[in-house]
C-alpha cells in the first residue's frame, strides 16, 4: 500500500471511530415504577439527551444498593440512590461492611429531600420515638434504605429492638395494618408526597407524622453528615400537620471513568431553563432539583465533570 493509499485508509478509520464515538449512551438506574426514582429519572434522561451525540435512558432497577453495583460494574453509567446508600459504597460501611469499597463511585448531582416519616394513628397518644417501646412497630423489608435508617432513629433515641414489637413489611401493608388497629406505627423513607401514606390519609383513617427533633436528631446529624432537617409541610396529606423531620438526599451518582465532558454535558443540561421547567411541571419534587441543592448534603467525591459545571455556577470552590 502507497502512503497516500494508507494515510487515506488511516483517515476513513479515524472519520468511523469519531463517528462511532459520537452517539453515547447513557443509562440511568431508578427504582421500581411505582416510586418517585422512575417518574424523575425519566424526566432527566429526556431533558438530558442530545440528538446525534447523547442518548440517556431511565431504566426500572431494585433501587439504591443495586444502582450503586451495577455503576460500579460498568452496567449502568449512572444511578439514582439515597444519599447514605452513596456514602456507605464509597467507604464500605453500613450496608456494605465486609464488601469491597466502591472507590470509583462519584456525584454528580443531589436532587431532592428522601422524608423519614414515622406514621402513627391520630390520638396514638404516640408523641415522640421513645413511646415506641413496647409497641408494635414496622421497619420496611430487609435490604430496604428504610429499615437501615429506622434502626439508627430508634438508637439515637435509646431504643432498642427488643424493646419494640417489630414487624419487618412494606409500607403498604403496613398501612393497611395500621387502619386495621394490628399496627401501632411504621417508619417510610422517601419523598413526600408517598403514594402508601397518602392513600391512608385521604381514606379516612386519621394519622398523625411524628417529629424527628430535639438532641437525638442533632446527634444522629452530627455522626451522619447525610441526614439533613427537612419539613413535611401541612396538607401534604389530608389533614396531617406541619412536621420537622430528617431526611437523607435522593442523589444521581456515577463512576469516575465515565469522561469528564459526557458528564458535564450531562450535569450542565440538568441544569438548563428548559430542564428546570420540564422538571417543575412534571413532578412534585421536581422543583427541588436545582443547581443549589444539587451541592448540598454530598458525602463522595464530585465527578471532575459535575465539578466543573458547579465551579463555573460559582457553587464551589
Amino acid at each position: 500500500m502507497s502512503i497516500k493509499h494508507w494515510a487515506a485508509a488511516f483517515a476513513a478509520t479515524l472519520a468511523f471511530a469519531g463517528a462511532a464515538n459520537a452517539q453515547q449512551f447513557f443509562r440511568i438506574g431508578t427504582g421500581g415504577t411505582a416510586g418517585t426514582y422512575y417518574p424523575v429519572g425519566g424526566m432527566i434522561a429526556n431533558s438530558v439527551s442530545q440528538p446525534g451525540k447523547l442518548i440517556a435512558t431511565a431504566q426500572a432497577s431494585n433501587g439504591s444498593l443495586a444502582n450503586v453495583t451495577a455503576v460500579a460494574g460498568g452496567s449502568l453509567e449512572a444511578g439514582m440512590t439515597q444519599s447514605d446508600v452513596a456514602t456507605w459504597a464509597f467507604t464500605g460501611t453500613g450496608a456494605f461492611e465486609g464488601k469491597p469499597k466502591i472507590a470509583d463511585l462519584r456525584m454528580i448531582a443531589n436532587l431532592y429531600p428522601e422524608s423519614i416519616h414515622l406514621v402513627v394513628k391520630k390520638g396514638s397518644g404516640i408523641k415522640s420515638v421513645a413511646d415506641l417501646k413496647g409497641k408494635r412497630v414496622a421497619l420496611d423489608e430487609p435490604g430496604s434504605g428504610t429499615l437501615i435508617n429506622a434502626r439508627m432513629v430508634l438508637a439515637a433515641y435509646g431504643v432498642k429492638e427488643a424493646d419494640i414489637k417489630p414487624e419487618y413489611i412494606k409500607p403498604n401493608q403496613a398501612g393497611d395494618k395500621l387502619k386495621d388497629g394490628a399496627l401501632d406505627a411504621f417508619f417510610f423513607v422517601g419523598g413526600a408526597p408517598a403514594g402508601a401514606i397518602a392513600e391512608l390519609a385521604s381514606g379516612g383513617a386519621g394519622i398523625e407524622l411524628v417529629a424527628l427533633t430535639g438532641p437525638q436528631a442533632e446527634a444522629l446529624r452530627k455522626t451522619n453528615p447525610y441526614f439533613a432537617v427537612d419539613n413535611i409541610a401541612a396538607g401534604t396529606y389530608k389533614d396531617v400537620a406541619a412536621v420537622q423531620t430528617l431526611a437523607v438526599g435522593a442523589q444521581l451518582v456515577t463512576s469516575a471513568k465515565i469522561d469528564t465532558e459526557t458528564v458535564y454535558q450531562v450535569t450542565k443540561a440538568m441544569y438548563s431553563e428548559a430542564t428546570q421547567k420540564a422538571l417543575q411541571a412534571g413532578h412534585a419534587k421536581g422543583k427541588f432539583i436545582t443547581k443549589e441543592n444539587a451541592v448540598q448534603g454530598v458525602g463522595i467525591p464530585y465527578h471532575a465533570g459535575a465539578e466543573k459545571f458547579y465551579k463555573e455556577a460559582g457553587l464551589l470552590k
